[in-house]
């Protein structure tokens, strides 16, 4: 009967992951290149660093999406798993998911902040919501992040288990081992972000409901307002997405001392739900700030059909001109 049971927890394990990962591959590549086309087209947001984070971070997520998301779904729908067929391709997977998850969270964590200083009252802190300090904050945390993910070509590789004679790509360091788990999945993927930008969403939250007794001129305030709205909504969507495989996470390390195998599957079907919610943050953005911001509707509809749709339907007009005979 337990094995039975854990049967179909695994199943369903694998069903959850093709039939709710697919469409969020798909929704996310497209939120996050209309996010990216939005933002570079309109002046406004070019020469805004809130606008330049969430260029940086869509870009991460789209990322993040083909390199982790997609790779799942190949190894649980197809039974391929590039990371056991590629040495290559073992060590870039995990070196690219090092850099892209920590840029996209650090672009989020720097947004609430911005945001913060943005809207704060005193002009001393709003200096440091400018293009430049982004730039240059992202340049740093880019180098830092790819430095971090260096030990990964290292450590990871191919690991034949004396069992069972099935490859795995996985850290041939046990120590390191413990660092990717403790260090980096709990604390910089899930701790350190969700903490940030709840804190700093609930700062930048009490500054934007004093902004109508400030005098700012209109289109900054609109700006703000439309900017703070779009990053609080996505604060809150993201602090449930980042704790939920947080948690999973904490439970699976507890294995050695749960002994029923049956409870094991059902922790492994809700690691594999959590960490399908866990790619929402990644493909989320584009159609969190769609719903709640009305100003960004109008900003995405102006861009794709009365900017770039318009360029492909222009007629070309050939001019016929005569040279004169030399």
């Amino acid at each position: 009967m337990s094995s039975s049971t854990v049967s179909a927890l695994n199943f369903a394990s694998s069903e959850v992951t093709i039939y709710l990962g697919t469409p969020l591959l798909l929704t996310g590549l497209i939120g996050g290149i209309f996010n990216i086309i939005v933002f570079l087209s309109l002046q406004t947001f070019r020469q805004n660093s809130c606008a330049f984070y969430m260029i940086v971070m869509s870009c991460a997520n789209i990322g993040q999406l083909l390199m982790g998301l997609l790779s799942r779904l190949v190894i649980t729908g197809f039974n391929v798993d590039w990371t056991v067929q590629s040495v290559f391709y073992c060590k870039f997977r995990i070196f690219m998911l090092y850099i892209c998850s920590l840029i996209s969270l650090s672009s989020m964590c720097l947004v609430t902040i911005d945001q913060y200083m943005a809207t704060s009252s005193r002009p001393q802190w709003q200096q440091w919501s400018n293009i430049k300090i982004a730039r240059r904050l992202l340049a740093v945390f880019i180098t830092i992040w790819i430095l971090h993910a260096i030990p990964t070509l290292i450590y990871f590789n191919h690991v034949v288990s004396s069992i069972t004679g099935v490859i795995t790509c996985t850290s041939t360091s046990a120590i390191y081992q413990q660092y990717y788990t403790y260090g980096y999945v709990l604390t910089l993927l899930g701790i350190v972000p969700a903490f940030i930008t709840v804190l700093f969403g609930c700062l930048a939250y009490q500054n934007v409901r004093q902004l109508s007794h400030r005098t700012l001129p209109l289109i900054r305030r609109q700006l703000d307002k439309q900017l703070t709205t779009m990053v609080l909504l996505q604060v809150i969507f993201n602090f449930f997405a980042l704790v939920s495989p947080l948690i999973t996470t904490i439970l699976l390390l507890q294995n050695n001392l749960i002994k029923d195998s049956v409870i094991l599957a059902q922790i492994q079907l809700a690691n594999y739900t959590s960490y399908i919610l866990y790619y929402f943050y990644f493909a989320s953005p584009f159609y969190i700030y769609i719903c709640v911001s009305q100003r960004f509707r109008q900003q995405f509809f102006y861009v794709i059909f009365g900017v770039h749709l318009k360029r492909f339907r222009r007629p070309r007009i050939i001019i016929n001109q005569v040279l004169p005979e030399t």
